[in-house]
């Protein structure tokens, strides 16, 4: 197999594009990150003082054998 100018030439060039093609999905994977937290913390918000009562009644019925 005859190596030639032209064929290192393309091989550079599709390694170079290879290396750097998947550096704009960065700025994506923080964005759906940043989104995720926040819709974490608005479901939080509402659910909160639900959450806490429902612990806090599992907690009162399981810690007292008597009733």
């Amino acid at each position: 197999m005859k190596v030639t100018k032209g064929s290192l030439l393309m091989f550079a060039y599709l390694r170079r594009r290879i290396r750097f093609d998947d550096r704009g999905d960065v700025p994506g994977w923080v964005l759906v990150t940043l989104m995720t937290a926040g819709i974490v913390m608005a479901l939080w918000i509402v659910a909160e003082p639900k959450l806490s009562s429902l612990l806090s009644n599992a907690l009162n019925v399981s810690g007292d054998p008597s009733k």
